[in-house]
């Protein structure tokens, strides 16, 4: 299937929401009493709750046709069996590989690349025992106190996300810090409270050419060497991962210590990769594998579940029903456990970097909508922030909420707080409040008639605003691994329905190419006139204000 709107199930969906469109779901609940376990699936301990949408058994089952028909199980097996289904870019997409603890081969031009996929992990081990058990000893002895991971993007995201997530499983006077942004307070700020003596530095960079981790690096190789006499000592106090490691060398870092990436893997689905060598220092090598674990089992559901019990695909097509037929423009990933705060910037990479495309894979432009806007902060903050907006505000967002039954170190009056708030919420976002009840809370508030009418506008909840919950006992690696992998497979899945290579990036070079060439005009300190009018004065201001030690 090319242009989804022409295909029998996407014309079947537009009368389902003809159908649909003007039905609350507080009445699609009291009209049927096992919505709830009719529309929710597990994976091992992790419940996916999507009876808060405003779908029907008839709707479901059209959207389980917009897959098929879209050929989403073809799509699924050509990227398991490592086809380059990165047409542009002439790759196969095999992030699934980095986790696959099967028996069986994976095959990339007839190779099986699973014996290098697992040597290049049991380096990763290696490094994160020794910094781990203090063997691994700077230039002047000392252990590693600190390890400061240097990239951006997925080779940035992903690890600092997993970090945070998993902090619990941390040793705690093993400090990880993560420089990701040129602008030189953020690595002066990391610098300023560190020893060179006991700091160990990851340079993260596919293709080791990226402008913003290698000014960076720049800046932690002199730092270093202003302590160290000799520069064969940077061995002890630096590693990259890159699939460039001829520049990696000439870069300093000893061959020994670099640690290898592969041009099928794209790089905001590197995390299971030596990219994650932050996270296995951060939780151990024992705990990373399980992370790894974690993911492959939702590589196995997805690649094997049915598409109508397959968690993925119905978050894939539940995005889409609103995407596409309600025209919701964003959505909100809202996780109810403070050590995923970094998990909704992780699934903006994720999502918006590979869906964002407005042509398809025949080159031609879309005529309908493609990725959302995705957005989104802790819940208990949001619900002080931009709930707002989503309880009473004109526009449409979708919403999926995540939290634990349990934490590592729970108190129970603290977790059961916090759960009561996303049980309520999602149950107001759906049910609302209507005009009657408000009148009626207000009449029994003793409120006067007049002061009521003045009200009531204001305290009309309209509810019916969709909500996936997903609930699991613990935020545990495995436990994290799943979740992360299941959000990457909805994207997948998207992408194909889409009609769009969900693995390429072209949008993001454009930038970087214009700002290399300003880059030699800002260096070169003279007036410009060879852009715009505006990025002119903007550029010409900057040269004027400029201190001269800049």
């Amino acid at each position: 299937m090319k242009n989804p709107t022409t295909s029998k199930s996407w014309q079947r969906l537009q009368g389902e929401y003809e159908r649909i469109r003007g039905q609350h779901m507080r009445d699609m609940f009291a009209a049927d009493p096992g919505r709830f376990h009719r529309f929710s699936l597990r994976l091992n301990d992790i419940l996916f709750d999507f009876s808060k949408n405003r779908i029907d058994g008839g709707v479901f089952e059209a959207l389980i046709e917009l897959a098929r028909e879209a050929g989403v199980e073809t799509w699924r097996e050509r990227m398991f069996r490592g086809e380059p289904i990165n047409h542009t870019e002439h790759r196969p997409v095999l992030h699934t590989a980095l986790r696959h603890m099967g028996d069986e081969p994976v095959r990339v031009d007839g190779r099986d690349v699973m014996p290098e996929v697992r040597s290049e992990l049991a380096r990763v081990r290696q490094l994160a025992d020794a910094v781990r058990c203090r063997r691994w000893r700077g230039a002047s002895g000392q252990p590693i106190t600190d390890v400061v991971n240097i990239g951006i993007g997925g080779s940035h995201l992903g690890p600092q996300m997993a970090v945070e997530a998993l902090r619990p499983y941390a040793i705690h006077d093993l400090a990880i810090h993560f420089v990701n942004n040129i602008d030189e307070n953020h690595i002066n700020n990391t610098l300023e409270r560190l020893s060179p003596d006991t700091t160990l530095f990851i340079i993260a960079s596919k293709s080791f050419t990226t402008q913003d981790t290698m000014v960076n690096a720049d800046t932690a190789r002199a730092w270093l060497l202003n302590k160290l006499d000799d520069e064969t000592l940077l061995s002890r106090h630096m590693v990259a991962v890159t699939a460039n490691t001829r520049a990696a060398i000439d870069f300093g870092v000893a061959e020994e210590n670099v640690f290898r990436m592969w041009d099928w893997v794209g790089g905001r689905y590197s995390m299971w990769s030596a990219i994650g060598l932050a996270t296995a220092i951060a939780i151990g090598p024992d705990h990373f594998e399980s992370m790894l674990r974690g993911a492959w089992e939702a590589d196995c559901h997805f690649r094997e579940a049915p598409l109508e019990q397959n968690i993925p695909v119905v978050m894939a097509l539940l995005g889409i029903w609103y995407n596409n037929f309600f025209g919701a423009q964003a959505t909100a990933i809202l996780p109810y456990d403070q050590n995923l705060h970094r998990l909704p910037a992780y699934l903006q990479q994720a999502d918006m970097e590979s869906n964002g495309k407005g042509v398809d894979r025949d080159g031609h432009p879309v005529g309908y909508q493609t990725g959302p806007v995705l957005f989104g902060e802790i819940g208990i903050a949001s619900q002080h922030a931009f709930y707002q907006l989503l309880h009473q505000g004109t526009k449409l967002v979708p919403a999926d909420m995540l939290a634990p039954v349990s934490n590592y170190r729970c108190i129970a009056r603290h977790h059961r707080a916090l759960m009561s708030n996303i049980f309520a919420q999602a149950e107001a976002l759906m049910m609302g409040k209507t005009e009657a009840e408000v009148r009626a809370e207000l009449e029994a508030a003793g409120l006067p008639e007049e002061e009521i009418e003045f009200l009531l506008p204001y305290k009309v909840f309209p509810g019916n605003r969709p909500t996936n919950t997903f609930l699991f006992y613990t935020l545990d690696p495995k436990t994290l691994g799943t979740l992360v992998a299941l959000y990457e497979h909805k994207v997948f899945v998207q992408g194909v329905i889409w009609h769009i290579n969900s693995f390429d990036q072209w949008g993001v070079e454009l930038g970087k190419v214009l700002a290399r060439n300003i880059l030699d005009e800002v260096n070169r300190g003279e007036p410009v006139d060879s852009h715009d009018a505006s990025t002119n004065g903007l550029i010409n201001y900057y040269l004027h204000l400029r201190p001269r030690r800049n």
